[in-house]
């Protein structure tokens, strides 16, 4: 593998958080922001492989924080580093996500929902309570939220992850209504990502699975990155509030 660092444009003086980035979505943003030059700070469970992630993307220009996106010691430590490394946080990506469960609510086990949300909802407000009083509020930036396509239609096969999902699109709806004019919050609902997260959705099936996909396939990462590079970057400073959908065009068959 080209190491990602190779090559890395002039520094762009601006610095993202993103949860969740050690592999998969979150590390393909990584990728996107430190290619146009800005600094970034990147969160994960796994300690190996978040220092792995940071090598791969450039050292000189990114740290790794480990922790558990629910734990607000390790969100107040992620934000807090990112303040003393590069002095500032621009951009805050909550990616960060689990789904431990599958199947419809009916019998689900309320601890387990309880769970979900916990790291997928709760751990995106507190990113962004923190940002927001470090750095954002006196100084402006923007705000991603990594929602699904399961929180915009019924997904019982993933109904809790659907739900949490759903709270997550609101969720940037209330952030960008009070957050703004000084910084921006929206999110993007990608459809199936060829992930580790995701492979129970595709694994020993990408053929059929991406066969309802006007696209003809699956996303990777990397379509996710760029995506939320055009949301973090100035051509994107009229746009708040709005969910980008990026599915390859799945939801074209929606009535179909």
């Amino acid at each position: 593998m080209t190491e990602q660092h190779s090559a890395l444009p002039a520094p762009s003086g601006r610095t993202a958080l993103i949860t969740g980035a050690s592999r998969g979505i979150g590390y393909g943003i990584a990728q996107a922001l430190v290619a146009r030059g800005d600094r970034v700070c990147i969160t994960g469970r796994n300690e190996d492989a978040l220092k792995e992630a940071v090598d791969r993307l450039g050292a000189d220009r990114v740290i790794g924080v480990a922790g558990k996106a629910h734990d607000e010691a390790h969100q107040a430590v992620a934000v807090q580093r990112a303040m003393e490394e590069f002095g500032r946080v621009d951009y805050l990506v909550n990616n960060a996500g689990t789904n431990p469960v599958f199947g419809p609510l009916a019998d689900l086990d309320l601890n387990v929902v309880r769970k979900v949300y916990e790291t997928n909802v709760i751990s995106a407000l507190g990113f962004a309570q923190r940002t927001w009083h470090a750095w954002q509020k006196e100084n402006g930036g923007a705000i991603v939220n990594i929602a699904s396509i399961a929180g915009l239609n019924a997904s019982p096969f993933v109904a809790a992850y659907g739900m949490s999902k759903a709270a997550m699109v609101n969720l940037s709806l209330q952030l960008a209504h009070e957050f703004a004019p000084v910084v921006r919050v929206n999110a993007i609902a990608p459809g199936v990502v060829k992930t580790k997260f995701a492979a129970a959705l595709f694994e020993n099936r990408e053929e059929e699975a991406a066969a309802g996909y006007p696209m003809g396939r699956l996303g990777v990462p990397e379509d996710i990155g760029g995506a939320a590079a055009f949301l973090l970057s100035d051509g994107a400073g009229w746009i708040t509030g709005q969910t980008l959908v990026v599915d390859g065009g799945l939801f074209l068959n929606a009535g179909v």
